[in-house]
């Protein structure tokens, strides 16, 4: 990791998360990935560091921290298993929302158990015809009286099944996005429940299920701002939970190269280190280089949305989409550098390589990034 232009404290933030990396995530993360073990108990020990509520307000119990805090500790979390540090950023986004949108009883009722980790969360957005095309979900809310009444189902959920809270977005006016309202729904709510576990290529510690809503009757007290809001929020809310998503590839990634370069110091060929190979050299060096490029344009964006930047959106959208594909590709060429050995499961390159994977499909495909950057592009000239 480059700390480069890092003040004390980020400096200071770095060596904690780092410390609880090695010693929490890194050890486990392979048997939890081969076991499709959800560590509860070593996210509530990240929550006694404060990393469960990251951008929460401290006076709702959360660590305040900057969105460029957020991608620092999120980046070195990764190091140590990229698919816990991928929950805790979207465990985050929903912690968020609530301090956010929420009101006083709401941040109330919900925060202390998510900023502790001891109520987790998940964020339930896509759905079985509606992935890219969010604003066509088809989830409906209900207005009856003091109550909303949710039928639906949400597709691709972290941590479905094993969290407390669920942030749901349902429709409650006409088609298209202004039609849209956030509610809270909790697990222990009549008529929610849960496919099974999906079984995927990556991303095997922590759960992916079916959120499912049959009649799901909730107080109207449960909605998160006003009706019609909700999709504007959620999109809000994903320029962070992409940010997130971009530091937890660098944080895979940098996890890779170093592995790499421990690698190639340790083994000969034809006499020589394969590290003093020139040709393998070049590749370190463009492997690290990129690296640092993604790096510095995810916390440009991340410094955009801090200061309330007009181009945030953007450059959270270049930040995701440039992060991902180069985390992906620099772990993919770690494998390679590797040999056979890469892709025996007890060196965790492989490992490294199936997560950072679905990163570039969630949080909006990059596909969808490239979208949003050419509509910022070209939206002046209409």
């Amino acid at each position: 990791m480059t700390t480069t232009l890092l003040s004390k404290d980020q400096l200071a933030l770095a060596e904690v998360t780092l410390d609880f990396a090695q010693e929490q995530l890194a050890p486990h993360a392979i048997a939890w990935d081969q076991d499709k073990h959800f560590p509860v108990d070593v996210l509530r020990r990240a929550a006694d560091l404060g990393l469960a509520g990251i951008h929460v307000r401290e006076e709702s119990g959360g660590s305040g921290l900057t969105r460029t805090d957020g991608v620092l500790v999120l980046e070195v979390l990764a190091t140590g298993c990229p698919s816990i540090a991928g929950y805790l950023s979207i465990h985050n986004m929903v912690a968020w929302m609530i301090d956010r949108y929420g009101d006083p009883d709401q941040r109330e009722r919900w925060l202390p158990g998510l900023c502790s980790a001891r109520t987790l969360g998940s964020y339930c957005l896509t759905e079985p015809g509606a992935g890219s095309d969010a604003a066509a979900l088809r989830t409906r809310a209900e207005s009856d009286g003091e109550h909303y009444v949710l039928t639906g189902v949400k597709q691709f959920i972290s941590g479905a099944g094993a969290s407390d809270v669920y942030v749901v977005l349902a429709r409650t006016g006409a088609d298209g996005p202004r039609g849209i309202s956030a509610f809270v729904v909790e697990r222990s709510d009549a008529g929610l429940s849960f496919g099974p576990d999906e079984r995927k290529m990556g991303w095997n510690a922590q759960p992916t299920r079916q959120v499912v809503l049959d009649g799901v009757r909730i107080p109207a007290t449960r909605r998160l701002g006003a009706e019609g809001d909700g999709f504007r929020m959620a999109m809000t809310a994903l320029n962070g939970g992409r940010l997130g998503i971009a530091a937890c590839s660098l944080g895979g990634a940098q996890s890779a190269l170093d592995r790499s370069l421990a690698h190639l110091a340790d083994r000969e060929a034809f006499g020589a280190r394969l590290l003093d190979a020139q040709a393998l050299q070049f590749r370190l060096a463009d492997m690290a280089t990129e690296l640092t490029a993604a790096r510095a344009l995810v916390r440009t964006a991340a410094q955009a949305l801090d200061n309330g930047d007009p181009q945030a959106a953007q450059l959270c959208a270049m930040a995701k989409r440039f992060a991902t594909d180069t985390g992906f590709t620099v772990a993919d060429r770690a494998l390679q550098l590797h040999g056979g050995y890469g892709y025996l499961s007890e060196y965790g390159i492989e490992k490294i390589v199936r997560d950072l994977r679905v990163h570039q499909i969630l949080e909006g495909t990059n596909e969808i990034m490239r979208v949003i950057v050419a509509r910022g592009l070209t939206e002046n000239l209409r």
